[in-house]
């Protein structure tokens, strides 16, 4: 991926590490994007960073995603990065009694969101980049987050498929996969103590310019290369 002179659309790209890499891309010069449910938070990175565009959107809500997707189409037809990056975290357990809720939000925004996205974006003749962040917990699950793991365990599969889908295209399908980071995901305080957003940003960006198309960092780095390894013979029978 070039990582200079792109139109690149983050979605949840307020906070955590949509936020870093917002905040990154912004100074390899390109023109940001972001989208998310909190206007106030939208003004609030427009303030820091005044060529940031805005857009609030519920992805959660499948009209809303189409509508994402006609704004850009007709606003901004130059959009050639489309970043996956907004997720939940719930902390819950089976018992619970509004555990079928939680886990149906998280499906919704974690998968069905970034899939219809993905499909949407596809069609726009400018676009040459997918990028999906999914997790080191795609490869090994926390229980107490259960559907949250799953979630991401699709989505590392997903990707898997869609880069060869697309591999005959001008659309390159990357992915970034970090362990847990110092962000309020899940909730304030329950990630203090991991490694920051910023030394991922840096470290994923360094991997970009060298070509790679599966970022990893810290400990999501073997937790990838073990599963790499591991299934790569198979899915290249099964995919020739």
């Amino acid at each position: 991926m070039n990582l200079s002179n792109n139109k690149i659309l983050i979605t949840g790209g307020a906070s955590g590490i949509g936020l870093g890499l917002t905040e990154r891309f912004i100074k390899e010069n390109n023109t940001v994007i972001i989208c998310g449910r909190r206007e106030a938070v939208l003004k609030e990175v427009a303030a820091k960073f005044p060529s940031v565009i805005t857009k609030v959107c519920d992805l959660s809500v499948e009209a809303e995603c189409v509508a994402l997707y006609d704004w850009v189409s007709a606003n901004h037809p130059d959009l050639n990065v489309l970043v996956n990056n907004a997720g939940i975290q719930n902390w819950m357990n089976i018992t619970d009694s509004n555990f079928y809720q939680k886990a149906n939000e998280e499906i919704t925004t974690n998968v069905l969101a970034p899939l219809h996205l993905s499909a949407l974006f596809a069609k726009l003749k400018s676009l040459t980049t997918i990028i999906n962040v999914t997790s080191g917990l795609a490869f090994i699950p926390l229980s107490k987050v259960p559907v949250y793991c799953a979630t991401k365990a699709f989505m590392r599969s997903f990707t898997l498929s869609l880069r060869h889908m697309l591999k005959d295209t001008k659309i390159e399908v990357i992915e970034m996969i970090p362990p847990a980071l110092n962000t309020d995901l899940g909730g304030p305080g329950i990630h203090d103590g991991h490694p920051s957003v910023s030394d991922f940003v840096e470290s994923v960006f360094q991997q970009m310019k060298e070509g790679k198309t599966e970022l990893t960092f810290g400990t999501s780095e073997a937790r990838a290369n073990a599963n790499t390894e591991a299934i790569t013979e198979y899915f290249n029978r099964m995919n020739p």
